[in-house]
């Protein structure tokens, strides 16, 4: 089990330091409703890599001898491949030098968020945001090429979860315990990754995209 956990930590790494999602719940945590809907978002989000996470591993992926099957280097492989376009097209449109990074409508209208809404944003940015699904579908489909039981997959799929959502569960726990102490620091950590939001998700696709399809070439060469 611990190579396995191992082997899911990169993936989990980089869904834990996607920008946009921890914006957003430092956005909430300033919102009218900032308990309420932090905690609805949080909820969402584990909801939403969990899900994802379990239905890839349903689909066992693995051959009948325990080897990884070409169908799982495949996967890896067009994962990789999407990754790294990814990655371009952000590198491509990140602002320029003076250029004021160009904030999304759903942003700006979090203050007046639902509970509801703010459940739902948390499961579309985990499950459905195309670098973090990339991520976990990678992790799921490494967990069923190892050598573990289905208890002990659940385990370490359970454990890709939480190391995926340090960054988001963080933020709301400091807010709980400090309250308005906690706001210089939420504050500036939002316009930083507000700031250089294209640039680090460009090389997070990049470096990520690389790995995923050098994993998924040598399961197939």
């Amino acid at each position: 089990m611990g190579s396995a956990i191992g082997q899911i930590l990169a993936p989990a790494i980089g869904v834990a330091i996607s920008p946009v999602p921890i914006i957003a719940v430092i956005l909430m945590l300033f919102s009218n409703h900032a308990t309420r809907n932090s905690v609805s978002f949080a909820i969402g989000w584990l909801a939403g890599l969990t899900a994802a996470g379990f239905i890839v591993l349903s689909l066992d992926v693995e051959t009948s001898d325990g080897d990884p099957s070409d169908t799982s280097g495949w996967i890896k492989v067009v994962l990789g491949v999407l990754l790294l376009g990814l990655g371009v097209r952000n590198w491509r449109s990140r602002p320029r030098d003076g250029e004021e990074p160009e904030t999304p409508g759903w942003m700006e209208a979090i203050d007046e968020f639902s509970a509801v809404k703010s459940l739902g944003l948390g499961v579309l940015l985990s499950a459905v945001n195309p670098k973090n699904l990339a991520l976990t579908i990678s992790a799921a489909v490494t967990i069923t090429n190892s050598d573990l039981s289905s208890g002990d997959q659940a385990v370490v799929m359970i454990v890709f979860v939480l190391i995926a959502s340090v960054t988001i569960i963080l933020p709301v726990l400091v807010n709980l315990i400090m309250g308005e102490k906690a706001d210089a620091g939420l504050t500036s950590m939002k316009e930083w990754l507000n700031t250089n939001n294209a640039t680090v998700m460009s090389v997070l696709f990049l470096v990520f995209g690389a790995k995923v399809l050098g994993d998924g070439l040598a399961i197939l060469l």
